[in-house]
C-alpha cells in the first residue's frame, strides 16, 4: 500500500536487499534511541555522536547477518552499545554520567506551580547526584530501563548480558539506590 509507513522488518528486509532509502529510514527511526543508549555508555555528547555514526555504518555493513523474523531495535543496540563500550574503554574516560530527565509533563495536564516545579527539578538533580555515585554497571541498568525507557530485552541487547541477569542487577541496583536515598534523607 503506497504511503503508508513501513514496518521495521520490512524496512531491513529491504534494506538487506540493497535499498539505501530503506536503510536511511531505519537510521532516522532509530537515531534518537541510538544517541541516547550511547551516552549513557560515553556520558559524552561528542563520543555518543561518534559512536553512533560508527555503529550505523557498522550495522550497514553487517546487514547481511542480520536474521529475518529477529527483532531489529536490539540488533541495533547491541551494536550502538558496542561501539560505545569500545570508545570508552579506548579513551579511558570516566566522567560522571549528566542525564536530563524528561519533564513528564504531558500535553492536557495542568501546569505545576512554580514552586512544585522547582521542588520537582531539585529532586530530580538529587536523584541523578545519587545514580551518579552508584558503580558503572548500576548506573548502565538503571539509565536503560528507566531513562532510555529500553525493555528487558532490549537492555540486555544493548548492555550485551542476559536479560535474567537484567532483572537480577537492576533489582540490585535500585536496592543500591534506595538505600542511598534513605541515607541522604536522613542526613539531610
Amino acid at each position: 500500500m503506497e504511503g503508508r509507513p513501513a514496518d521495521d522488518a520490512e524496512l531491513f528486509v529491504r534494506a538487506q536487499r540493497g535499498s539505501i532509502d530503506a536503510y536511511e529510514e531505519i537510521v532516522q527511526r532509530y537515531q534518537q534511541l541510538a544517541f541516547r543508549t550511547a551516552y549513557v555508555i560515553t556520558r559524552s555528547a561528542a563520543e555518543a555522536e561518534e559512536s553512533t555514526q560508527e555503529a550505523f555504518v557498522k550495522a550497514y555493513r553487517a546487514l547481511g547477518r542480520f536474521r529475518a523474523g529477529a527483532e531489529p531495535r536490539p540488533w541495533i543496540l547491541r551494536i550502538v552499545a558496542n561501539e560505545a563500550r569500545n570508545r570508552v574503554r579506548s579513551a579511558g574516560r570516566r566522567q560522571q554520567l549528566e542525564l536530563r530527565l524528561a519533564e513528564g509533563f504531558r500535553p492536557g495536564d495542568a501546569a505545576p506551580s512554580p514552586e512544585a516545579a522547582a521542588i520537582a527539578s531539585e529532586e530530580r538533580q538529587r536523584l541523578l547526584l545519587l545514580i551518579n555515585q552508584l558503580d558503572e554497571d548500576d548506573r548502565l541498568v538503571i539509565s536503560s530501563r528507566y531513562f532510555l525507557e529500553l525493555s528487558s530485552e532490549e537492555t540486555a541487547a544493548a548492555l550485551g548480558i542476559p536479560e535474567g541477569t537484567v532483572k537480577s542487577r537492576l533489582s540490585r541496583a535500585l536496592a543500591r539506590l534506595r538505600a542511598r536515598v534513605e541515607e541522604a534523607a536522613t542526613s539531610a
